[in-house]
């Protein structure tokens, strides 16, 4: 069969050019990747994405000067009868045309549907999500590996399901590819992340609040900044339930989201760190309590200008997925595992000291890590450079380690630029709220009693701890003499200053 002479046309060469050769390049990314298991995330990206982005490009200026061929045409023509074509199975011409044309869209819907099918696969994939713009999304996808949830896809929180957030999220991941394109990225990228989809249709698809019964007890190991590196342990039951499971959810910290409970509350931050108004409605009796913060007072026309949230699991699990530990605390898990010898003294006194500075890039605070350390035993304890120098090599790798995982200099990204609300040490977290300043109007107060939360069993150093018996618990005692200031400041005002 003859090809039709304006086949022969630019448009149609260079728009079928580029449709053949984006087609067959398709087809050789997706053998090499499916049946010989190469290439890298980029591969997907040209495969599922810009290749056919591409043919369908040159499909498309086919089209477009076909368009454009008949307009001419017909410009260039006396108007005519208009006459419907004769479709006439028993011309060889025509049934040939109609057998190749309908053989080729076959084909081609067929590998659009495959490719769609894996184009959606490879976008909602974590490689994707994480790897794609590798320097912006480094601190998240790295924290996201050594979490509790990397076993759950990132859209399984981000996006959920429905056809609606789907669509949602790719919107907002125009943007998103617009702004690493441009490089409008800020640095830090702010959170919490205002459109994020509620706890409710993400988190209690697999935690059910309603079964968060049993208490749980929890230890920690501590290491003072001193000569000996000592020790200093703590065990807790913490409260997330009531003291039986037969009371439900009446008591404990998950009563925040008791189903009978409403709290909602208004912060004058977007970050949500500075909480001025707290409204508690018992949904059963109808009873309403509001409290002002006395120390941060608002009057009725600010709060009317404030935004209200009800209050749910990120309110205090705000980092279950992307949480950066700070020094001290990557520290102390990285000795605890032996991983720094806690026979090497100062050591955690020369990491601090280093650690608390900002640093440009990655290799020079690897470089600040490793010159730092050295220069320190040199000239404490030039002994040890010759007798625990495997020792002080291995907890140079390990202070590099813990860096790499929770500082990222290049977003700008440390612990304290994404701080963890559920706890009180290095930021307010519970005491956004529990503080003694809240007060309704018949006075009452929202307590900060630390045994509201939790109740201490076990504390102190090695081979003098002090125990509690059976019901019984023990008062907090600070590791450190500090005069009983504990009682009066808040956690934060000292920590989030020592490093």
């Amino acid at each position: 069969m003859n090809i039709p002479k304006h086949y022969y046309r630019w448009p149609t060469f260079i728009g079928g050019l580029i449709a053949i050769l984006s087609l067959f390049l398709i087809f050789i990314l997706f053998l090499i990747s499916t049946f010989f298991g190469l290439g890298d995330n980029y591969s997907g990206l040209f495969t599922f994405i810009i290749l056919p982005g591409i043919m369908f490009s040159g499909l498309a200026i086919i089209l477009i000067g076909k368009i454009v061929r008949m307009r001419k045409k017909q410009q260039d023509t006396v108007e005519e009868e208009i006459k419907f074509p004769i479709v006439n199975f028993n011309d060889p011409k025509q049934r040939n045309v109609f057998f190749i044309v309908l053989s080729g869209l076959s084909v081609f819907i067929v590998l659009s549907a495959l490719g769609s099918y894996q184009a959606f696969h490879y976008t909602e994939s974590n490689v994707f999500c994480g790897t794609l713009c590798h320097n912006v999304m480094e601190p998240e996808y790295t924290a996201y590996q050594g979490s509790a949830h990397e076993r759950v896809n990132c859209v399984e929180c981000h996006v959920g399901s429905g056809a609606g957030w789907y669509v949602k999220s790719k919107m907002s991941g125009l943007y998103q590819v617009y702004s690493v394109m441009a490089k409008a990225y800020p640095q830090p990228i702010p959170t919490p992340l205002h459109n994020l989809r509620p706890a409710q249709e993400t988190c209690e698809k697999c935690h059910w609040p309603e079964k968060f019964y049993d208490r749980k007890y929890v230890s920690h190991k501590h290491y003072i900044a001193d000569e000996q590196n000592s020790e200093w342990d703590i065990t807790m039951v913490m409260k997330t339930g009531p003291a039986y499971r037969g009371m439900g959810l009446e008591h404990g910290i998950h009563w925040h989201i008791n189903k009978d409970v409403k709290i909602e509350y208004a912060s004058t931050s977007i970050k949500r760190d500075t909480i001025v108004y707290v409204k508690y409605t018992n949904l059963k009796t109808g009873i309403v309590k509001v409290y002002q913060d006395e120390q941060v007072p608002v009057d009725a026309s600010q709060v009317a200008k404030l935004e209200f949230r009800t209050m749910d699991c990120l309110d205090c699990h705000n980092r279950p997925s992307h949480n950066y530990k700070s020094p001290q605390h990557f520290f102390d898990n990285a000795m605890t595992a032996g991983n720094i010898s806690k026979d090497l003294p100062d050591i955690k006194i020369a990491a601090m000291d280093i650690l608390k500075n900002e640093f440009p890039d990655k290799d020079s605070a690897f470089r600040a890590i490793e010159n730092g350390i050295y220069d320190y035993y040199e000239m404490m304890y030039p002994e040890l450079l010759e007798s625990d120098k495997d020792k002080i090599d291995q907890a140079i790798a390990s202070i590099k380690e813990g860096y790499s995982k929770n500082v990222f200099p290049f977003m700008k990204v440390t612990w304290n630029k994404y701080p963890n609300y559920l706890g009180h040490i290095e930021n307010n977290g519970c005491y956004r709220c529990h503080n003694d300043s809240f007060k309704n109007q018949d006075d009452e107060v929202i307590s900060r009693d630390c045994n509201l939360c939790h109740l201490i069993k076990e504390q102190g150093a090695p081979g003098a701890i002090q125990f509690a018996n059976d019901q019984e618990y023990l008062e907090f005692e600070h590791p450190v003499d500090i005069k009983g200031k504990w009682k009066t400041k808040l956690c934060a005002e000292c920590h989030k200053e020592l490093y």
